[in-house]
């Protein structure tokens, strides 16, 4: 049985002077009552109600667990209406964690937003490609590329085109290649965890096709590649979104369009599908609404209105 519950039976004998009477208010047999406070009894190794046929009256020890039980049960009480406050309303805190490539894309506007519909949502955002979501408590992980975790919830939000990019400079000087084969011949930049021998993979014709290149300079995360692309000193192969500002200025030109591979999403990654605070659904409702049914992610602002997120929200 439940201490509480123990409790709060006890409580209502000692209020009424009655087993009767609080049976009645709890809504439960005289049996119970009495059970649940010998119960109680046992477990403290204490008397604390005196009984007699016609009265019931508090023992010393019950008079100290009367008064020390009331401020303790007021704050289980209130803690109990806060969580589910946050079952259904979107408030509290929440821990989201994106790629480095998404800081300085759209993502701090949308978030931006976000807290602009929900004010009493908090938000801590966490850049790092790969994170343990249960070691560091995130809610919400934005992932780029196939997720083979079978311990993760997938939302997949948006198809995310795979692009290959050098500067005007660098391809006046090599050449533009044709086909995927033909980068085998050029100057990769790449990223450390693609290994000593870095293999990109296409798609010819609906196949996979993974083409080895040489790495002329390779780095941890994505952005300095970027910038040692625009300098014209090699070729990237990255998530469009990640380079779309600089192939809208023409600081970088894409290549090979037909052959990016079509299995690289923008998703959205959990932990448990069943008692999610009102918050996280919230915020998944809203990636959706602002990512997934707008279409285009990098490039042009998106534009969600109030109601089109909470429609999305109500619809799940």
């Amino acid at each position: 049985m439940d201490s509480l519950d123990l409790i709060r039976a006890f409580r209502e004998v000692a209020a009424l002077g009655s087993f009767s009477a609080a049976a009645k208010r709890l809504g439960m047999s005289k049996a119970t009552v009495s059970k649940y406070v010998a119960e109680l009894e046992t477990r403290f190794d204490v008397r604390l109600l005196n009984r007699s046929t016609r009265s019931v009256s508090l023992t010393d020890a019950g008079e100290l667990l009367l008064a020390r039980s009331a401020p303790m049960l007021e704050m289980v009480e209130l803690t109990q209406a806060e969580l589910a406050e946050r079952a259904s309303t979107p408030r509290g805190r929440l821990r989201i964690a994106a790629p480095y490539a998404m800081a300085s894309g759209d993502l701090p506007n949308m978030l931006a937003e976000f807290m602009g519909f929900y004010p009493e949502v908090t938000v801590s955002l966490q850049l790092s490609n790969e994170v343990d979501l249960a070691e560091n408590g995130i809610d919400v992980h934005l992932r780029f590329g196939p997720i083979e975790n079978e311990n993760l919830i997938v939302r997949r939000l948006l198809r995310i085109p795979m692009m290959v990019c050098a500067s005007p400079l660098y391809w006046k000087k090599h050449g533009k290649p044709r086909h995927p084969d033909d980068l085998r011949e050029h100057d990769a930049l790449t990223l450390t965890r693609s290994g000593a021998h870095p293999v990109w993979r296409f798609e010819d014709e609906g196949q996979p096709l993974d083409v080895p290149v040489k790495s002329r300079m390779e780095a941890s995360e994505g952005p300095p590649l970027i910038q040692v692309a625009m300098h014209g000193f090699g070729v990237i192969y990255v998530p469009s979104l990640a380079v779309q500002p600089q192939v809208d200025h023409g600081e970088l030109v894409p290549v090979l369009q037909g052959y990016g591979r079509t299995d690289m999403w923008l998703s959205a990654a959990y932990l448990e599908r069943r008692h999610n605070s009102a918050a996280q659904r919230a915020l998944l409702d809203y990636l959706e609404s602002r990512i997934g049914q707008r279409g285009r992610y990098a490039g042009k602002p998106l534009r969600a209105t109030a109601s089109a997120v909470k429609a999305a929200a109500q619809a799940r």
